[in-house]
Formats: structure tokens, sequence, C-alpha cells
């Protein structure tokens, strides 16, 4: 996957957890939820496109962390709403499945970047 490929992705990941957050419910446990997830789940393409500006390898691997630290988060934000009942699974099934995608891409692009130096 090129470097455009993942920042569009990751940019999609966040425009669906901003479609997700709006559908949570109005309640007090909806909205703190829904304010933890936005933070981290749009900061994924954030730090991404910091990552893709990184000067140095050591600097690379260290914004990798960061991206996979709030993809991390996030899929835990999301696993509290399925358990908590805020959502159905099946309606949020799919974004915890691109979640631990893009955890997987993250780490595998760390241990690639630690390989070669």
């Amino acid at each position: 996957m090129t470097e455009q490929e993942l920042k569009d992705r990751t940019k999609k990941y966040a425009l669906r957890i901003i479609k997700l957050v709006k559908a949570l419910p109005k309640t007090a446990d909806g909205r703190t939820i829904g304010n933890q997830l936005i933070r981290s789940g749009t900061s994924v393409g954030a730090n991404y496109r910091a990552v893709c500006r990184a000067r140095s390898t050591a600097e690379f691997i260290s914004k990798l962390g960061i991206v996979v630290e709030e993809a991390d988060e996030s899929g835990f934000w999301l696993e509290i709403i399925i358990e908590s009942g805020l959502m159905k699974k099946e309606l949020i099934k799919p974004l915890l499945k691109e979640t631990e995608e893009i955890i997987s891409i993250m780490v595998s692009s760390i241990k690639s970047a630690k390989n070669k130096s």
C-alpha cells in the first residue's frame, strides 16, 4: 500500500469515526465515549500525515508508534460501545475490523523500518 493510499485510508477512517459518533445516543455516556473516540479516531489520520514528514528513521518509527497507540485506543472505545450496549455490534464490527487492519499495517511498517536501520 502506498503512502498516499494510507493517507486516504486513515482519512476515510476518521470520517467513519465522525459519522459513528454522530449516531451515538445523546446521553452522558454516549457523549463522553463519543468525545474520547473522536479524539483518538481522527488522530490516527492526522498522526499518519506526520509520519509521512518524518526526517529520520527514528522519528518515523516514533510517529508510527503514536498512530498505533491512537488506533488501539479507538479500538478500545469501539469495544466499550459494543459491550455497553450503546450501539449494536453489527454496526460497529466493520469499523473495529478496519481499526485492527490499520494497527497491523502500522506495526508491520515499524518492524520493517527497524529491520532496515
